[in-house]
């Protein structure tokens, strides 16, 4: 069995190298979380059932740090993208413009966005302030319908 860094090496469906074994949840690696392993095995028994799955995309599910300010994020980072090669776009907004968080009397924070600059795929989004993790969902729901951005 392929094994990365300690850890099982799967498709987007749990399916290892070895013929009929699968593997979900922690075994599979990061991101460690009792949802992500939920919904990898639903896809995984999907597959196996011979029905057509959408394949777990690690990189889509969001990280929530719930810290004062609180942190969020989802997708590449601005440099992993141009790591790997893609043109990007960043955007910036800062909470103070954002009406619920100056209400909160919480203005500080801000939200970064990265796109591919050719395609226009929402790549990642990083945020840093007040209910960030309530808002992050947004973003990933956007990367995994694969909205494109509006230039």
């Amino acid at each position: 069995m392929k094994t990365d860094r300690g850890h099982i090496v799967t498709d987007g469906y749990g399916k290892t190298n070895v013929a009929g074994l699968y593997a979900i949840g922690d075994v599979t690696g990061a991101p460690w979380l009792a949802h992500k392993a939920s919904h990898e095995g639903i896809i995984c028994v999907e597959a196996i059932a011979g029905q057509k799955p959408h394949p777990m995309i690690k990189e889509r599910i969001p990280g929530c740090t719930y810290s004062h300010p609180q942190v969020a994020s989802v997708g590449l980072t601005e440099a992993k993208a141009k790591a790997a090669g893609r043109e990007v776009r960043v955007g910036r907004f800062p909470f103070v413009g954002n009406g619920k968080a100056i209400a909160l009397g919480e203005d500080q924070g801000m939200v970064k966005v990265v796109f591919d600059a050719k395609t226009g795929e929402l790549l990642g989004a990083h945020m840093v302030g007040a209910e960030v993790t309530e808002l992050i969902q947004g973003y990933a729901i956007a990367m995994n319908a694969e909205l494109p951005s509006r230039s």
